[in-house]
């Protein structure tokens, strides 16, 4: 029987033994070797060839270099919050759909699912650039980034919040509906809210691979930030510099959503929350029940 950290829960994966765990921490420091590795081979040769020269570097400590690149970091935040509202909402209607006990609701969800899984999201952005401009059809360039990232990553929220209400003990539907509710209103007043909880370190995870996704806006000219990078090096004639500050900006706001995420999955007490979670009955009222009542 495999232990596991007080406070770590899992509800996407089974939470690894100490053999895992061993295996993992191995795994990770080999990993982290090569890569620190790899940076330092690719110093020595910046180093080499005069990349690291101090006049390279010396432009970069102009305010306006910074307030341009801001620009694009708004921008990046911007197509990346409105894809993640989108994205979760149609998610959401996704997933229930799925785990729907009407079946033909449930197949053309599961069909939505794996099909926006499986194509490329560069093909739904030339799609939206050439495709339906030739029908008539012409977006502003956000929203020529926005829908086929919303195509993409709302299949990817549904099956997250599949995840999480699959995960959840029948003793918490049942239990709701010995109180009078609905279907709906289980659905809707006890399991959704839960499941959403449980699955946040998921979601957040998620926006991580969203935000480097955003970086397609280059392709329709949006003004997001690896677009704003590559229009900068083409002025100041400075490739190398201007990418790796870019790729910094980038570490910085993902590393700290994948902290988030983290500080997510490991906090106490999201067990015994998620397991005490109020059930409201018809009336307004709510009662705590156990979720294996």
């Amino acid at each position: 029987m495999s232990s596991k950290k007080p406070g770590a829960v899992s509800y996407l994966y089974e939470v690894p033994g100490p053999r895992g765990r061993r295996r993992i921490l191995i795994g990770s420091i080999v990993s982290a070797l090569a890569l620190a590795g790899l940076v330092g081979a690719a110093l020595w040769q910046f180093g080499v060839n005069g990349q690291l020269d101090a006049d390279r570097w010396l432009p970069f400590l102009d305010v306006a270099i910074w307030q341009y690149l801001g620009v694009g970091l708004l921008g990046t935040l911007q197509a990346a919050a409105i894809v993640a509202v989108l994205g979760a909402a149609l998610g959401v209607l996704l997933a229930l759909g799925r785990v729907s006990p009407l079946r033909w609701l449930s197949w053309v969800c599961g069909a939505y699912i794996e099909i926006a899984r499986t194509i490329p999201v560069l093909l739904l952005i030339y799609l939206m650039l050439f495709g339906l401009p030739q029908l008539g059809i012409n977006f502003p360039v956000l929203w020529k980034l926005v829908i086929p990232l919303t195509v993409a990553n709302s299949a990817v929220f549904a099956e997250i919040f599949r995840a999480g209400i699959l995960s959840l003990p029948r003793g918490q539907s049942e239990a709701a509906f010995s109180l009078g509710m609905r279907g709906g209103q289980v659905m809707r007043l006890v399991v959704l809210p839960q499941a959403v909880r449980n699955v946040t370190p998921s979601l957040v995870t998620q926006l991580v691979s969203l935000m480097k996704d955003t970086s397609l806006g280059y392709i329709v000219a949006f003004t997001e930030l690896l677009y704003r990078g590559q229009v900068l090096s083409s002025f100041n004639h400075l490739l190398i510099q201007t990418y790796l500050v870019v790729t910094i900006i980038y570490l910085v706001v993902n590393g700290s959503l994948s902290g988030l995420a983290s500080r997510l999955q490991t906090r106490p007490g999201r067990r015994r929350a998620a397991m005490t979670l109020p059930l409201p009955t018809p009336g307004g009222s709510s009662t705590k029940k156990a979720s294996n009542v």
